[in-house]
């Protein structure tokens, strides 16, 4: 309880920000993916999936991304093969694969910027940024977490949320479900997230599972060593369940490791006789050629993942991004 008057305040800064901004209204739709704790929602594989589902369309849409953990500000587009999670952030190069990526700190520059390349784009589909009052969004999709959901339901510093639920839940148009495929790890109990989302959220709730893409076979009765800096490491650790001997090391969301980190990381696959394994967005921040991270980078295995909807929630996710595109403003301006 001693957190909860700083959690009240940053509560109130939250709420505050938004309803005193003067948002921007883009040339373009934007749809943006958040969320409403800090972190370890399984947002970017969702954020990934929405852009597909929009190329599927056919529109041309570009990733908005405050680019957390790298130098740059922006607005900058982002170059697979020419900038470093050092710049841009280890999300922004992940994001490049499936769609381009613009890189901006200031989400209306980046809007701006977004526009001005012309036919080249057509939906901003903005990664993060819900509780952002930079920018008119015309879709909202808030992701849960399908174990944790939000937590004690007490703002930063006391609990997860990013700010007072109710007040976030006026910003979401859809809430994503997003469940972890495979047994919690120690046989950690569900929580009832829907029951709970339901009961508070009046309107569309989807469903939707994270898990591995491609043959992953050889998971099963493997000697593992797993590493994940992301916002909930057990995620990803679940999906290891299949491994005969998983030794897990997590770190914080968005660690850079350092040659000692790596170093460790070597020396326990050595030990142990395992191989080591990661998520996609660690792997993307270890440098190519730098000693010992560079070594481990060339000695990890990466488990891509992906997320799917079921049939249902499919059919109404695609229904909702068409609404979406069909309040398509006709020219940019102000409020």
């Amino acid at each position: 309880m001693c957190l909860q008057p700083a959690a009240i305040a940053y509560g109130a800064v939250a709420v505050a920000r938004y309803r005193f901004a003067t948002p921007y209204r883009s040339k373009l739709p934007v749809i943006c993916i958040g969320n409403f704790t800090a972190g370890g929602t399984g947002k970017t594989p969702i954020a990934l999936h929405v852009a597909e589902r929009l190329k599927a369309l056919g529109e041309r849409p570009v990733i908005l991304t405050r680019g957390y953990g790298g130098r740059a500000k922006g607005p900058l587009r982002v170059d697979l093969h020419h900038h470093t999670a050092a710049e841009t952030g280890d999300e922004p190069l992940l994001l490049a694969r499936a769609a381009p990526v613009l890189l901006a700190r200031d989400r209306k520059a980046g809007a701006q910027a977004i526009e001005a390349w012309g036919d080249e784009a057509s939906v901003i589909v903005m990664d993060d940024g819900m509780q952002n009052p930079s920018l008119v969004k015309d879709l909202t999709i808030a992701v849960a977490d399908g174990r944790r959901g939000i937590g004690n339901g007490r703002v930063i510093p006391a609990g997860p949320l990013r700010a007072p639920l109710k007040f976030q839940l006026a910003l979401a148009n859809a809430i994503v479900i997003n469940s972890a495929a495979g047994p919690a790890r120690h046989g950690a109990p569900a929580p009832r997230v829907e029951e709970m989302v339901q009961r508070i959220f009046p309107g569309p709730v989807l469903h939707a599972q994270t898990g591995p893409a491609g043959d992953t076979r050889w998971l099963k009765g493997a000697r593992l060593v797993a590493y994940a800096g992301i916002g909930n490491p057990d995620r990803f650790f679940d999906l290891l369940s299949d491994a005969e001997t998983l030794i897990t090391m997590p770190f914080r969301d968005h660690q850079p490791l350092t040659p000692d980190d790596a170093r460790g990381l070597l020396a326990k696959a050595e030990a142990a006789g395992a191989t080591l394994i990661t998520t996609e967005k660690d792997w993307v921040r270890l440098p190519d050629s730098e000693g010992p991270r560079a070594e481990l980078k060339q000695k990890s295995r990466v488990l891509v993942v992906r997320t799917v909807f079921d049939g249902e929630s499919e059919a109404l996710l695609d229904k909702l991004i068409v609404n979406a595109l069909a309040a398509r403003p006709v020219k940019a301006s102000g409020f």
